[in-house]
């Protein structure tokens, strides 16, 4: 064999088995172009897993009972996984444990809905261990935010909406204190239709746009940068929101998400609540609102403040992945999914 027909057969092996390669990893992910998959409004007799992907439940059993009556209330089951109030150190069990519980919920056909009990953190260490075959086959809805914006990231990815909402942990004795979020809540999973008129700020940047909805929790949004989990916010709108940072590790995350290309094809931003902020020894100097402008000042998409998602007990429901609608102005946006 001539040493030009070898080479020549050796690139041609390379280059089919390379590109076998790549299409093997990528098999379960979507064009990020592409509509994603919409599961199934619940009704009547559906039932719904309460699973505990991240952190541990110790003393929070009466809020997993007021979580099952409020499913009952609206004539749904309720099936909780083995596993939910396990303890294993800061975790709600092992990892395999979680794991499996979060699996069994994916895989049984007969659940139409994953309501994760609490956040904190530990999702992003079952991520990999999960089998999405079946979840594809039949998805569901997979409810939650904070930690669970790992989740969200990762179902994104593969394709499929899911609903930023209240946790089963946000469950206070008297629900009329949390009104709006648990109308918002189920209004979301039953599929009517959701749409919100957020107070004004002098901070706004006006616009409008329509697209996909993607994000959550800031800080897991930066944790799953230059992974497979990581969204692309090409053509979205993003949604952030923290709690319990410095300002300095906001504007920290901020550019690096800026640097890694973030924002250069985002459509929009809509800031959620952030709660808790703490305050360093040498202050920032501006507010949360004038950071986040600073950081983002090299684009000219519409930012919208003031929206009522994230630690706050007003925790407004987002369905991640549905095309909506932003117009913001300075006295007030709006939001509406299509």
């Amino acid at each position: 064999m001539s040493k030009n027909r070898f080479i020549i057969i050796t690139l041609l092996v390379f280059l089919f088995t390379g590109t076998n390669a790549m299409i093997s990893q990528n098999v379960n992910f979507k064009n990020p172009t592409e509509n994603l998959i919409q599961p199934p409004y619940l009704k009547a007799g559906d039932t719904v897993a309460i699973v505990a992907p991240s952190g541990i439940l110790k003393h929070r059993n009466e809020e997993v009972e007021r979580a099952k009556r409020l499913l009952k209330q609206w004539n749904l089951n309720v099936v909780v996984g083995k596993h939910v109030f396990n303890q294993a150190n800061h975790f709600a069990g092992t990892d395999q444990e979680r794991c499996e519980d979060f699996q069994n919920a994916l895989d049984n056909p007969n659940i139409k809905a994953i309501w994760c009990a609490r956040g904190g953190y530990g999702t992003v260490r079952i991520l990999d261990k999960l089998d999405y075959t079946k979840f594809l086959e039949q998805p569901k809805w997979i409810i939650g935010y904070s930690d669970i914006t790992a989740l969200h990231n990762q179902i994104h990815n593969l394709g499929v909406q899911s609903l930023h909402a209240m946790m089963c942990v946000s469950l206070p004795k008297d629900e009329s204190e949390i009104e709006q979020t648990i109308a918002t809540f189920k209004k979301a999973i039953f599929g009517e239709t959701l749409s919100y008129t957020l107070e004004g700020s002098k901070y706004n940047q006006t616009g409008e746009v329509t697209a996909p909805i993607v994000g959550g929790n800031l800080t897991m949004l930066h944790t799953m940068l230059g992974s497979k989990t990581s969204v692309d916010t090409s053509g979205k709108i993003l949604f952030i929101e923290e709690i319990g940072e410095y300002k300095y590790h906001i504007d920290r995350m901020l550019q690096s998400l800026k640097r890694a290309g973030y924002f250069d094809h985002c459509k929009g931003v809509i800031v959620g609540d952030m709660t808790k902020l703490r305050k360093n020894t040498t202050l920032w100097g501006t507010s949360i609102e004038q950071l986040i402008l600073d950081a983002l000042a090299d684009y000219d998409f519409p930012i919208a403040f003031n929206m009522p998602a994230g630690h706050e007990e007003d925790n407004r429901a987002l369905i991640l992945g549905r095309n909506a609608t932003l117009k913001v102005e300075k006295t007030k946006s709006t939001l509406v999914f299509e």
